[in-house]
């Protein structure tokens, strides 16, 4: 196998509850590959908790002991769910359906997280995740990774999004960016109360433009932008709801920094950091119960990305290489003098245009 150039890149890691397996197995599959160096990681929910294992372990342990931790992290998760009384129904598991929606526990909890608060159902503010987290993460350790870390968090009172950099994370910061506030009382930091950080960033794109070096980002989404069909139940109608709201932050910031490429003075600093920026995605398409954590789901989650680039062929593109749309990693190309170019290669399912034509940009 011949050697490549060494690509700096960042990633940007969705939010999802369980599906946050899915970003696991491509992350898996993203440090096999020697010739990428990650810069920076900006995550929200499941994809912050990702990015804190991944940093304190690379830092630590290399590569292999990154993987390991992943894996670990997971597993750990999903055997704490082994006594939960969210589970699939015995004709879930006969017809193979990956879904908590005919659960008897799932729907009771549904019910009742529409009639009373987490404040009444769980007034000592309990969460399993804090002990996985202190497990598995040393975070005094974070501080000194050479990997910059921002985790997005939500201010209750203001609506506006707090940022966590490596000095600020806690089991608490994690906590806060996955904490949905019908299932969870806020978490208080520094006298403030936050809430999931998928309401203000999903994840936050602007820190890895501004601080790091980078001009890869590869984004790991776990809530499809597009859907075929008009949802017609309750349940799949909630749920296209969700997928909406947690991914209008993160488009609108997709096509701000658009915008601003093609805008902005190149001698200005924002629109210099932001001229060669290009971005390369995955995206979930399997599962469907965000609480669903039994080990078989994580692992098919997980798995199939380990295994595959973002085409599911299991290979990376060159750099030098011309690919069809999207590459992974897309060659920073210098525009014509008084020109930004905006280049966000996305996949298959969704619209290039909505992004890419601010910046009057074309797909390679």
């Amino acid at each position: 196998m011949t050697s490549r150039e060494p690509v700096l890149v960042d990633l940007a890691l969705q939010g999802g509850g369980a599906h946050g397996a899915f970003t696991w197995g491509v992350l898996d599959r993203l440090l096999e590959e020697d010739w990428l160096t990650i810069e920076g990681i900006s995550g929200t929910s499941a994809g912050a908790m990702n990015a804190a294992v991944l940093a304190d372990a690379l830092a630590r342990d290399g590569v292999d002991g990154a993987r390991t931790a992943l894996e670990a992290f997971w597993r750990k998760v999903s055997d704490a769910a082994r006594l939960s009384p969210f589970q699939r129904t015995p004709l879930d598991i006969l017809l193979g359906r990956w879904t908590l929606d005919y659960s008897p526990a799932f729907v009771a909890m549904d019910v009742m997280s529409r009639l009373f608060s987490p404040y009444e159902l769980n007034p000592h503010g309990e969460n399993p995740l804090r002990e996985i987290l202190d497990q598995c993460v040393d975070f005094e350790h974070l501080t000194g990774s050479p990997i910059k870390l921002f985790v997005t968090t939500t201010n209750v009172h203001t609506g506006r999004p707090r940022i966590f950099r490596n000095d600020d994370i806690t089991p608490d910061a994690l906590l806060a960016s996955a904490c949905l506030p019908t299932l969870f009382q806020a978490i208080e930091i520094d006298g403030e109360s936050y809430w999931d950080g998928g309401y203000s960033g999903n994840p936050t794109i602007t820190p890895l433009i501004r601080e790091c070096r980078s001009q890869d980002t590869i984004l790991v989404q776990i809530n499809p932008i597009e859907r075929a069909e008009t949802p017609r139940s309750a349940r799949n109608i909630l749920n296209r709801l969700n997928e909406i709201s947690f991914n209008s932050v993160l488009l609108k910031e997709l096509r701000m920094i658009a915008l601003l490429r093609q805008v902005s003075d190149p001698g200005n600093t924002e629109g210099t950091l932001g001229q060669y920026a290009h971005a390369s995605h995955f995206e979930r398409g399997i599962a469907s119960a965000r609480l669903l954590l039994e080990a078989q789901c994580r692992m098919a989650v997980s798995m199939p990305a380990a295994r595959s680039g973002p085409r599911g062929g299991g290979r990376f593109p060159r750099r030098k290489q011309r690919r069809p749309w999207p590459p992974l990693i897309a060659r920073p190309r210098r525009p014509a003098a008084g020109r930004l170019r905006m280049r966000v290669a996305c996949h298959r399912h969704d619209d290039p245009h909505a992004i890419v034509s601010a910046g009057r940009g074309k797909p390679r």
